[in-house]
This record gives structure tokens, sequence and C-alpha cells, in this order.
């Protein structure tokens, strides 16, 4: 096991917290871990019975629009607010879909070599339309609806290229839904 020696905060917004860990390895060797604390989020797979509903944003890091399911989290850790009320507002805030319910399909980690950050994954059913409330972020938000082979088809051709995405679609394919 890695055992960690000292920590300190080399950047923070309300975003995100970077930390610095100096560390020792189990032969005894010292090192550097580099984290990205960020709060976890829910990812939400909405499913009418017959077609997904995929949203559609700029994403500045890198620099294109790709299709992916809505997700999100909140602007604070809130570790009192339970998972399925933050999907429940993620899918309504991005699409205006409401769910009549939700099943968790799993937690994972957005990419753990570098970062604290997890998601829960739910399928969301019996959906009725109401309003969307994006932010200010999310301007160029666009939602629509696809086939399942569609889906199965953009994700087999790497056009979904939003790894959360993809690997919920994993979740629910192997649950046998």
């Amino acid at each position: 096991m890695i055992e960690r020696l000292a920590s300190r905060e080399v950047y923070r917004n309300r975003w995100m917290r970077v930390r610095e860990d100096d560390v020792r390895f189990p032969d005894g060797s010292k090192g550097i871990y580099s984290v990205v604390e960020k709060p976890d989020f829910a990812l939400v797979i909405p499913w009418d019975g017959e077609a997904f509903y995929l949203v559609q944003q700029y994403r500045y890091p890198v620099e294109g629009r790709f299709w992916e399911f809505p997700q999100g989290s909140w602007d604070d850790r809130a570790p009192d607010r339970p998972p399925e009320d933050l999907a429940r507002a993620e899918l309504e805030e991005e699409t205006g879909l409401r769910a009549g319910s939700l099943t968790h399909l799993g937690h994972l980690y957005e990419a753990c070599g570098f970062s604290d950050q997890g998601f829960d994954v739910y399928l969301a059913e019996d959906l009725e339309q109401g309003e969307q409330r994006l932010t200010a972020s999310e301007q160029d938000l666009v939602v629509r609806r696809f086939a399942r082979s569609e889906v199965e088809r953009m994700t087999r051709a790497c056009e979904i290229k939003d790894a959360p995405s993809v690997a919920a679609l994993a979740l629910l394919l192997l649950s046998g839904r």
C-alpha cells in the first residue's frame, strides 16, 4: 500500500481542488501524486421504452461537441443530498424530462488514476416532458431522441466520446435490460 507522508493544496476553485501528496511506496522509495478532488456526479440514461435521450453540448477542454447522457453535479459537495435527487435534477435541468422511476445501475469512478470523482448511473423510465432549466454554461445544449440501435452504433463507432456515457451504457446492457 502507498503511504501518504504529507499533502498540500496547489489549486482550488468552486468546482475542484488539486492537491499534491508526498508518498512512500511499498519498497520504501518516495514520490508524489497529484490528485484532482471533484464532487461526485450523477449520470442518467433516459429511456422511453423505445429510444434514449442524449444531450450534446460544447466541451471546452476538448474543443468539440459530443453526444452524451445527461449528467452533472451539485455546485457544492452536498454529502447529505441523495444521488437520486441529483439524478432527477440533472435530467429535468438538461432535458426537461421527469422520471416516474429511477433504477440505480451502479457507482463508477471517472478517472481513478488521478481523481477521486465518482458517479452514480441511473436508468430513468416512465418519462414525462416538462421544461428545461439550463445553466449559463449549457446555453448551447441540444437534446435528441435516438433509437437504441443508433446509440449502440454510435458507441461502437466511437462517435460517443464521453467515457462515462459509454460505461453507463455498458452497465445498462450488462444488466440485461
